[in-house]
């Protein structure tokens, strides 16, 4: 089996946009399993790559989310009030510095025991972003600000907590409706990988 990028000509690469990230149309070949060359056309949407990261608290066995207004789940149907874990975009940091930086303005904790779980295209057939997922500690020792976001870039994010199983029960009846946020959730439960055995109700 030939290499993948042996198996692609690119022909054509048209900007559709470039405002607040990139939007391009690309015209390529592609070389099927049968040996036939297809002309095929694809638009892909590169906003760079993230990451998202759950934290808990040992004592209180709690996670810590967010719930912040998304703009563009409120014009499909959702009232836009997003419950997620904490999450940004790595701006061309590293991974771990970045998350670290995004859960404090967020959340106003410093976290601390952060590692790294998986990687993941989230919207593989249009979306370039690759998202990093990471685990996190806090407690109530380690709140060095309101958080809420960065007004500036318009976010306004709440804190909540919830024990594990109250985050699971959140995703069966659809409360918690964000992919990474579940993703998250279900690693933690189904590894069982938190420092306390996620019963507390």
């Amino acid at each position: 089996m030939l290499a993948t990028q042996e198996r692609i000509r690119i022909i054509d690469s048209v900007v559709l946009a470039n405002d607040w990230y990139l939007l391009k149309k690309t015209t390529f070949d592609f070389l099927r399993r049968d040996g036939t060359w297809q002309r095929q056309s694809r638009e892909t949407y590169d906003r760079g790559n993230g990451a998202v990261i759950l934290l808990y608290h040992r004592q209180k066995q709690t996670l810590l989310l967010t719930r912040q207004f998304r703009f563009p789940v409120f014009v499909n149907g959702h009232d836009g009030m997003l419950i997620e874990a904490a999450a940004g975009l790595l701006d061309h940091a590293e991974p771990e510095v970045r998350i670290r930086a995004e859960a404090e303005e967020e959340t106003g904790y410093r976290v601390c025991n952060v590692r790294k779980v998986m990687e993941s295209y989230m919207s593989p057939g249009s979306v370039t972003e690759k998202l990093y997922f990471f685990l996190g500690e806090y407690d109530d020792h380690s709140r060095i600000s309101t958080g809420g976001g960065v007004k500036d870039e318009g976010e306004d994010v709440e804190t909540l907590e919830m024990t594990l199983p109250q985050a699971l029960a959140a995703i069966d009846d659809g409360t918690i409706m964000d992919a990474k946020t579940i993703m998250l959730v279900q690693y933690v439960a189904l590894h069982r990988c938190l420092p306390f055995n996620g019963t507390k109700r």
